[in-house]
Protein backbone atom coordinates (compact mmCIF):
# COMPACT_ATOMS: atom_id res chain seq x y z
CA UNK A 1 0.00 0.00 0.00
CA UNK A 2 1.53 3.29 -1.10
CA UNK A 3 2.16 6.40 0.96
CA UNK A 4 -0.63 8.36 -0.79
CA UNK A 5 -3.11 5.57 -0.11
CA UNK A 6 -2.17 5.53 3.58
CA UNK A 7 -2.62 9.31 3.80
CA UNK A 8 -6.00 9.13 2.09
CA UNK A 9 -7.18 6.38 4.43
CA UNK A 10 -5.94 8.30 7.46
CA UNK A 11 -7.73 11.49 6.35
CA UNK A 12 -10.90 9.52 5.58
CA UNK A 13 -10.83 7.84 8.98
CA UNK A 14 -10.27 11.18 10.70
CA UNK A 15 -13.19 12.74 8.83
CA UNK A 16 -15.46 9.84 9.74
CA UNK A 17 -14.41 10.11 13.37
CA UNK A 18 -15.07 13.86 13.35
CA UNK A 19 -18.52 13.29 11.83
CA UNK A 20 -19.34 10.60 14.41
CA UNK A 21 -18.17 12.85 17.24
CA UNK A 22 -20.26 15.74 15.92
CA UNK A 23 -23.35 13.47 15.99
CA UNK A 24 -22.76 12.87 19.68
CA UNK A 25 -22.02 16.49 20.60
CA UNK A 26 -24.58 18.27 18.39
CA UNK A 27 -28.05 17.40 19.61
CA UNK A 28 -31.11 18.35 17.50
CA UNK A 29 -32.69 21.53 18.87
CA UNK A 30 -36.46 21.45 18.43
CA UNK A 31 -38.56 24.59 18.23
CA UNK A 32 -40.76 25.28 21.26
CA UNK A 33 -44.45 24.46 20.93
CA UNK A 34 -46.78 27.11 19.54
CA UNK A 35 -50.49 26.65 20.27
CA UNK A 36 -51.79 27.21 16.74
CA UNK A 37 -49.30 24.71 15.31
CA UNK A 38 -50.60 21.89 17.51
CA UNK A 39 -53.86 21.40 15.60
CA UNK A 40 -54.94 17.95 14.48
CA UNK A 41 -53.28 17.11 11.19
CA UNK A 42 -53.63 17.58 8.32
CA UNK A 43 -54.57 21.24 8.66
CA UNK A 44 -56.48 23.04 5.89
CA UNK A 45 -55.86 26.76 5.40
CA UNK A 46 -57.91 28.56 2.75
CA UNK A 47 -55.58 30.71 0.67
CA UNK A 48 -56.95 34.27 0.69
CA UNK A 49 -60.18 32.71 1.91
CA UNK A 50 -60.29 30.21 -0.97
CA UNK A 51 -59.85 32.41 -4.04
CA UNK A 52 -61.09 29.78 -6.51
CA UNK A 53 -64.45 29.50 -4.79
CA UNK A 54 -65.24 33.12 -3.84
CA UNK A 55 -63.67 36.59 -4.30
CA UNK A 56 -60.29 36.57 -2.60
CA UNK A 57 -59.85 38.30 0.74
CA UNK A 58 -63.53 39.16 1.10
CA UNK A 59 -65.87 38.26 3.93
CA UNK A 60 -67.81 36.19 1.40
CA UNK A 61 -64.76 33.98 0.87
CA UNK A 62 -63.81 33.76 4.54
CA UNK A 63 -67.36 32.90 5.59
CA UNK A 64 -67.76 30.26 2.89
CA UNK A 65 -64.45 28.63 3.79
CA UNK A 66 -65.31 28.70 7.49
CA UNK A 67 -68.63 26.99 6.81
CA UNK A 68 -66.82 24.34 4.74
CA UNK A 69 -64.78 23.43 7.83
CA UNK A 70 -61.32 24.91 7.26
CA UNK A 71 -58.92 25.26 10.19
CA UNK A 72 -58.01 28.78 9.15
CA UNK A 73 -56.80 31.09 6.43
CA UNK A 74 -53.56 32.17 4.85
CA UNK A 75 -53.91 35.88 4.12
CA UNK A 76 -51.77 38.67 2.71
CA UNK A 77 -51.49 42.07 4.32
CA UNK A 78 -50.55 45.57 3.18
CA UNK A 79 -50.41 48.98 4.80
CA UNK A 80 -52.70 51.84 3.77
CA UNK A 81 -51.92 55.53 3.49
CA UNK A 82 -53.22 56.10 7.02
CA UNK A 83 -51.14 53.18 8.30
CA UNK A 84 -53.97 50.69 8.71
CA UNK A 85 -53.41 47.02 7.90
CA UNK A 86 -55.67 45.59 5.21
CA UNK A 87 -56.07 42.06 3.95
CA UNK A 88 -54.92 42.37 0.34
CA UNK A 89 -52.50 40.56 -1.95
CA UNK A 90 -51.49 42.86 -4.80
CA UNK A 91 -49.66 46.16 -4.59
CA UNK A 92 -52.22 47.67 -7.00
CA UNK A 93 -55.95 47.59 -6.27
CA UNK A 94 -57.10 47.33 -9.91
CA UNK A 95 -56.30 43.62 -10.07
CA UNK A 96 -59.38 42.75 -8.02
CA UNK A 97 -61.39 45.98 -7.50
CA UNK A 98 -62.93 48.79 -9.57
CA UNK A 99 -60.35 51.26 -8.20
CA UNK A 100 -56.92 52.09 -9.63
CA UNK A 101 -53.69 52.85 -7.82
CA UNK A 102 -51.54 51.42 -5.06
CA UNK A 103 -53.00 50.21 -1.78
CA UNK A 104 -50.59 52.58 -0.04
CA UNK A 105 -52.11 55.55 -1.89
CA UNK A 106 -55.50 55.14 -0.18
CA UNK A 107 -56.78 55.44 3.37
CA UNK A 108 -58.78 52.58 4.82
CA UNK A 109 -61.98 54.63 4.56
CA UNK A 110 -61.32 55.25 0.86
CA UNK A 111 -60.59 51.59 0.17
CA UNK A 112 -63.83 50.60 1.85
CA UNK A 113 -65.68 52.26 -1.07
CA UNK A 114 -64.13 49.88 -3.61
CA UNK A 115 -65.95 46.80 -4.92
CA UNK A 116 -63.59 44.06 -3.74
CA UNK A 117 -65.39 41.40 -5.81
CA UNK A 118 -65.39 43.33 -9.07
CA UNK A 119 -63.44 40.86 -11.24
CA UNK A 120 -64.34 37.53 -9.69
CA UNK A 121 -66.16 35.06 -11.95
CA UNK A 122 -67.91 31.98 -10.61
CA UNK A 123 -67.83 28.55 -12.23
CA UNK A 124 -70.52 29.67 -14.68
CA UNK A 125 -68.37 32.65 -15.76
CA UNK A 126 -70.73 35.12 -14.09
CA UNK A 127 -69.75 38.17 -12.06
CA UNK A 128 -72.03 36.84 -9.36
CA UNK A 129 -70.46 38.75 -6.46
CA UNK A 130 -70.06 42.09 -8.22
CA UNK A 131 -72.12 44.82 -6.57
CA UNK A 132 -73.04 42.69 -3.56
CA UNK A 133 -71.27 44.90 -1.04
CA UNK A 134 -68.00 43.00 -0.75
CA UNK A 135 -65.43 45.43 0.63
CA UNK A 136 -61.74 45.31 1.39
CA UNK A 137 -61.30 43.82 4.86
CA UNK A 138 -59.02 45.19 7.56
CA UNK A 139 -56.91 42.74 9.53
CA UNK A 140 -58.61 43.92 12.72
CA UNK A 141 -62.02 43.02 11.28
CA UNK A 142 -60.87 39.56 10.24
CA UNK A 143 -59.29 38.70 13.59
CA UNK A 144 -62.36 39.88 15.46
CA UNK A 145 -64.75 38.02 13.13
CA UNK A 146 -63.00 34.63 13.35
CA UNK A 147 -61.48 34.30 16.84
CA UNK A 148 -61.58 30.49 16.65
CA UNK A 149 -59.52 30.06 13.48
CA UNK A 150 -55.81 29.88 12.73
CA UNK A 151 -54.82 33.00 10.77
CA UNK A 152 -51.50 32.75 8.96
CA UNK A 153 -50.48 36.29 8.02
CA UNK A 154 -48.13 36.90 5.10
CA UNK A 155 -46.41 40.29 4.96
CA UNK A 156 -46.43 41.50 1.35
CA UNK A 157 -44.95 45.00 1.64
CA UNK A 158 -41.26 44.80 0.79
CA UNK A 159 -38.79 45.83 3.49
CA UNK A 160 -37.23 48.59 1.35
CA UNK A 161 -40.48 50.59 1.09
CA UNK A 162 -41.94 53.03 3.60
CA UNK A 163 -44.92 50.74 4.16
CA UNK A 164 -42.69 47.72 4.52
CA UNK A 165 -40.49 49.46 7.05
CA UNK A 166 -43.51 50.12 9.28
CA UNK A 167 -45.36 46.85 8.83
CA UNK A 168 -43.51 44.60 11.34
CA UNK A 169 -44.10 46.97 14.25
CA UNK A 170 -47.66 47.86 13.21
CA UNK A 171 -48.53 44.19 12.93
CA UNK A 172 -47.10 43.31 16.32
CA UNK A 173 -48.87 46.16 18.09
CA UNK A 174 -52.21 45.10 16.60
CA UNK A 175 -51.67 41.47 17.60
CA UNK A 176 -50.71 42.58 21.11
CA UNK A 177 -53.69 44.94 21.39
CA UNK A 178 -56.18 42.23 20.37
CA UNK A 179 -54.48 39.55 22.46
CA UNK A 180 -54.32 37.05 19.59
CA UNK A 181 -50.70 35.93 19.72
CA UNK A 182 -51.88 32.31 20.08
CA UNK A 183 -54.27 32.60 17.15
CA UNK A 184 -51.89 33.84 14.46
CA UNK A 185 -48.67 33.02 12.69
CA UNK A 186 -46.54 35.38 10.60
CA UNK A 187 -44.68 34.62 7.39
CA UNK A 188 -43.20 36.44 4.41
CA UNK A 189 -41.20 35.62 1.31
CA UNK A 190 -38.92 38.35 2.62
CA UNK A 191 -37.03 36.70 5.51
CA UNK A 192 -36.02 40.16 6.72
CA UNK A 193 -39.64 41.06 7.43
CA UNK A 194 -40.12 38.01 9.63
CA UNK A 195 -36.85 38.72 11.44
CA UNK A 196 -37.89 42.31 12.07
CA UNK A 197 -41.35 41.29 13.24
CA UNK A 198 -39.80 38.86 15.72
CA UNK A 199 -37.70 41.63 17.21
CA UNK A 200 -41.01 42.95 18.54
CA UNK A 201 -42.76 39.62 19.13
CA UNK A 202 -39.80 37.93 20.84
CA UNK A 203 -41.01 34.43 19.88
CA UNK A 204 -44.46 35.00 21.37
CA UNK A 205 -45.97 34.43 17.91
CA UNK A 206 -45.35 31.50 15.56
CA UNK A 207 -43.15 32.59 12.66
CA UNK A 208 -42.71 30.89 9.30
CA UNK A 209 -39.72 30.36 7.08
CA UNK A 210 -39.03 32.32 3.93
CA UNK A 211 -37.28 30.85 0.90
CA UNK A 212 -33.83 31.40 2.38
CA UNK A 213 -34.57 29.35 5.47
CA UNK A 214 -36.25 26.55 3.50
CA UNK A 215 -33.18 26.23 1.27
CA UNK A 216 -30.92 26.25 4.32
CA UNK A 217 -32.91 23.47 5.95
CA UNK A 218 -32.96 21.35 2.80
CA UNK A 219 -29.21 21.77 2.33
CA UNK A 220 -28.70 20.57 5.90
CA UNK A 221 -31.03 17.62 5.34
CA UNK A 222 -29.17 16.43 2.23
CA UNK A 223 -25.74 16.82 3.83
CA UNK A 224 -24.18 14.52 6.39
CA UNK A 225 -24.40 17.28 8.96
CA UNK A 226 -28.15 17.78 9.31
CA UNK A 227 -27.71 17.44 13.09
CA UNK A 228 -26.03 20.85 13.05
CA UNK A 229 -29.12 22.58 11.65
CA UNK A 230 -30.67 25.03 14.10
CA UNK A 231 -34.12 26.19 12.97
CA UNK A 232 -34.96 29.86 13.40
CA UNK A 233 -38.66 29.56 12.52
CA UNK A 234 -41.60 27.50 13.75
CA UNK A 235 -43.15 26.20 10.53
CA UNK A 236 -42.58 25.97 6.78
CA UNK A 237 -44.95 26.77 3.90
CA UNK A 238 -43.64 25.55 0.58
CA UNK A 239 -44.34 24.17 -2.84
CA UNK A 240 -43.50 20.52 -3.38
CA UNK A 241 -40.44 21.70 -5.28
CA UNK A 242 -38.31 24.72 -4.49
CA UNK A 243 -36.30 25.21 -7.67
CA UNK A 244 -34.61 21.84 -8.20
CA UNK A 245 -35.13 20.73 -4.61
CA UNK A 246 -37.87 18.12 -3.97
CA UNK A 247 -39.43 19.39 -0.76
CA UNK A 248 -42.44 17.06 -0.70
CA UNK A 249 -40.65 13.90 0.41
CA UNK A 250 -41.24 11.87 3.55
CA UNK A 251 -37.55 12.14 4.40
CA UNK A 252 -37.51 15.92 4.50
CA UNK A 253 -40.92 16.12 6.19
CA UNK A 254 -39.72 13.76 8.93
CA UNK A 255 -36.46 15.69 9.27
CA UNK A 256 -38.49 18.82 10.07
CA UNK A 257 -40.99 16.94 12.25
CA UNK A 258 -38.18 15.83 14.56
CA UNK A 259 -37.42 19.52 15.06
CA UNK A 260 -41.10 20.23 15.83
CA UNK A 261 -41.54 22.10 12.54
CA UNK A 262 -44.75 21.37 10.60
CA UNK A 263 -44.61 21.65 6.82
CA UNK A 264 -47.64 22.99 4.92
CA UNK A 265 -47.87 22.61 1.15
CA UNK A 266 -49.33 25.37 -1.01
CA UNK A 267 -49.55 23.68 -4.41
CA UNK A 268 -51.44 20.42 -3.89
CA UNK A 269 -54.52 20.63 -6.12
CA UNK A 270 -55.26 17.03 -7.14
CA UNK A 271 -56.72 14.26 -4.99
CA UNK A 272 -53.91 11.79 -5.67
CA UNK A 273 -51.31 14.44 -4.96
CA UNK A 274 -52.97 15.42 -1.66
CA UNK A 275 -53.27 11.79 -0.60
CA UNK A 276 -49.58 11.16 -1.38
CA UNK A 277 -48.50 14.13 0.73
CA UNK A 278 -50.72 13.02 3.62
CA UNK A 279 -49.04 9.62 3.50
CA UNK A 280 -45.65 11.34 3.47
CA UNK A 281 -46.55 13.17 6.69
CA UNK A 282 -47.57 16.64 5.49
CA UNK A 283 -48.83 18.80 8.35
CA UNK A 284 -51.42 20.46 6.13
CA UNK A 285 -52.36 22.32 3.02
CA UNK A 286 -52.81 25.90 1.89
CA UNK A 287 -55.37 25.79 -0.88
CA UNK A 288 -57.40 27.92 -3.29
CA UNK A 289 -60.07 25.18 -3.23
CA UNK A 290 -60.68 24.27 0.42
CA UNK A 291 -63.73 22.11 -0.34
CA UNK A 292 -61.62 19.82 -2.58
CA UNK A 293 -58.92 19.36 0.04
CA UNK A 294 -61.39 18.83 2.88
CA UNK A 295 -63.24 16.17 0.86
CA UNK A 296 -59.98 14.42 -0.04
CA UNK A 297 -58.79 14.38 3.56
CA UNK A 298 -62.14 12.96 4.60
CA UNK A 299 -61.86 10.18 2.03
CA UNK A 300 -58.26 9.46 3.05
CA UNK A 301 -59.25 9.22 6.71
CA UNK A 302 -62.15 6.93 5.90
CA UNK A 303 -59.88 4.64 3.93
Amino acid sequence: MGKKTNVALTVGAASLAAWAASKVVAKPMSRPDKKMLQLNKPVVLANRGGLAEAPEHTMAAFTKAHEAGVDGFLIDIRLTNDEQIVVFHDEYVQHTTNFEGRVADFTLAELKKADAAYYFKDEDENFSYRGTGQTIVSLRELLEQFPDLFICIQIQDTPDTYEGSLMPSKLWYLIEELGVSDQVAVISTFDEQVDRFNLYAQNRVAIGAGNREVKKAYAAFTSQFGHFYRPTTDFFCSSQKLGIFPIGTSGFINFLAKLNIPLYFNDADHQSNIQALIQAGAAGFITDEPSLVIDTIGQNTAD
